[in-house]
């Protein structure tokens, strides 16, 4: 039995056993006994921190694991404490995140136009719009299955542009495109990167990729992995948000995707430099 279990078991007992005596049965000493005592009616010294962490935890609707926290909390508030005993606390006082396991789907259709891997699974950029990656995802509702379509820049990790429907038809991905061509100005030459589902080898995304210039790039038949970076966003998406919410209908899948995304973008750090994803993009 470990020191500490025995103390508890004298403080538990304290009124009707002599306390010495308990000591010496328990073969431990009266001064490790009252240092204990003392302890437990300490206040928490980290009152401050779990205040901190509780506050954070509300602004990002409880989607911050502990290193994301340790991360927000040294760059934000000049907290610098061990990401274990950030763990710890957030284990303790029941502030952990919430997530759940990611599900996956994917719909391969017939070919019209192959494009060759021009990403190469080289997941980094040197400025904004110079590498896309795009892909669909489905959205479970009450009222049935909702398609996001979203585009995400490889140089910063946002959310470029994205689209629902009811449908995974072409145009979802066309409109897609054209959403992000609007809000972007592309200077350069702009490789578009998605696997080889139907949309993205039909003769419209060919022609809407060859008006605006875009090169696009493809992912080897049946490799997840050449578009990892699409297909994390959606895992980050339905274990943040989506999966934790369970929305009723189509109008509250939308509602909640466009405040995920705009959350994401503006708010929520990333862990390899510790700012989000547009703060990023317009301090550069």
């Amino acid at each position: 039995m470990r020191p500490k279990v025995k103390y508890q078991v004298i403080y538990i007992h304290r009124e009707r056993y002599d306390i010495s005596t308990m000591c010496r049965f328990f073969k431990v000493s009266r001064s490790g006994y009252y240092d204990y005592v003392k302890r437990i009616h300490q206040p928490d010294r980290n009152t401050d921190l779990v205040n901190l962490i509780r506050e954070q935890q509300e602004v990002c609707n409880k989607t911050y694991g502990y290193r994301r926290m340790w991360k927000w909390l040294k760059l934000r508030k000049n907290v610098h404490r061990d990401p274990k005993t950030i763990l710890r606390i957030m284990k303790k006082f029941e502030l952990l995140s919430e997530i759940r396991r990611r599900r996956k789907w994917r719909q391969m259709g017939q070919q019209l136009h192959k494009y060759e891997n021009l990403l190469n699974r080289q997941f980094d950029a040197d400025k904004p719009n110079q590498k896309w990656v795009t892909d669909i995802s489905y959205i479970r509702t009450g009222q049935g299955v909702l398609y996001l379509s979203i585009i995400r820049d490889l140089y910063d990790n946002s959310i470029v542009a994205h689209k629902t429907g009811t449908s995974q038809s072409v145009n979802l991905v066309l409109d897609t495109i054209r959403l992000a061509m609007k809000k972007e100005k592309v200077t350069a030459e702009l490789h578009l990167h998605s696997d080889q589902g139907s949309q993205y080898t039909s003769q419209a995304y060919f022609d809407l990729t060859q008006e605006y210039g875009i090169t696009p790039s493809m992912s080897r038949r049946g490799n997840c992995f050449d578009n990892a970076m699409a297909e994390n966003f959606f895992s980050i998406l339905k274990t943040e948000c989506i999966y934790r919410h369970a929305p009723a209908t189509f109008e509250e899948a939308r509602a909640l995707i466009d405040d995920y995304i705009y959350f994401y973008n503006h708010l929520r750090i990333q862990l390899k430099n510790g700012v989000a994803p547009l703060t990023q993009r317009y301090s550069t």
